[in-house]
């Protein structure tokens, strides 16, 4: 077990161990989250475990309990699943073919929308100095990383971008803010020592809700982004 962790390990006491209902919803809960091919939402576990139960508990008790297994149970972003043990990666075999690597421009794309979501199209062209192409930000939501989130309210009412929970799942991340600042990515080697005086990292929004300058996306935006057929049918 490293230290990391370690320290994410909530202090659950044993006041709960003995009741068989507490006990019976721990096993409910973990049949619910072994079941589900997605991860599973707090109310989700909530609508269906015995009423009065402290579901916060119960999952504490249960990540506890698989932190040393070969299998870890992970928040992501107020939902719930199991996950390999990162240090086991290695004796997976997997048949699948290997996705794709990303360019460094869809890395770039990706890294901008991560840390100044909610953010459009012009704004990360302005923050990365040259255009970017359609078939970058194509590759991103074709792999499941960036989603549409709203329409800003100025003039042309452009189409704001976030990451999605497949992001944060796939990078092993709770939730946004949980990404890594300044001192972290200058500690691992991935920022030169000759950066700009003023250059810093803004602090990334983990709210899914719409910021006070975005509207909600409507049907007809759908359409129009093709996310929706005519008629309100969502693309396969």
């Amino acid at each position: 077990m490293t230290m990391a962790e370690t320290s994410d390990l909530i202090d659950v006491t044993d006041t709960s161990a003995d009741d068989p209902r507490f006990v019976e919803a721990c096993r409910m809960a973990e049949a619910l989250v072994f079941a589900s091919a997605q991860p599973v939402s707090e109310g989700f576990l909530t609508e269906r475990l015995p009423r009065g139960v402290d579901v916060a508990l119960v999952m504490a008790t249960l990540k506890n309990d698989y932190v040393a297994r070969g299998i870890h149970l992970v928040r992501i972003e107020g939902h719930w699943a199991f996950r390999t043990a990162p240090d086991l990666s290695f004796a997976l075999r997997s048949d699948e073919r290997e996705p794709k690597k990303l360019s460094r421009a869809a890395l770039e794309v990706l890294a901008i929308i991560a840390y100044h979501q909610p953010v459009t199209r012009a704004e990360i062209e302005d923050i990365r100095g040259v255009q970017t192409s359609r078939g970058t930000l194509d590759v991103l939501m074709e792999a499941g990383w960036v989603r549409f989130r709203g329409r800003r309210r100025t003039p042309g009412r452009p189409v704001t971008f976030g990451t999605t929970r497949d992001f944060l799942d796939h990078f092993g991340l709770e939730e946004v803010r949980d990404l890594p600042g300044l001192e972290e990515l200058r500690g691992a080697g991935l920022l030169t020592g000759r950066m700009p005086p003023n250059f810093n990292i803004p602090s990334p929004l983990s709210d899914d809700e719409l910021t006070e300058d975005e509207d909600p996306l409507t049907q007809l935006d759908l359409e129009e982004l093709g996310l929706l057929t005519p008629g309100g049918k969502e693309e396969e």
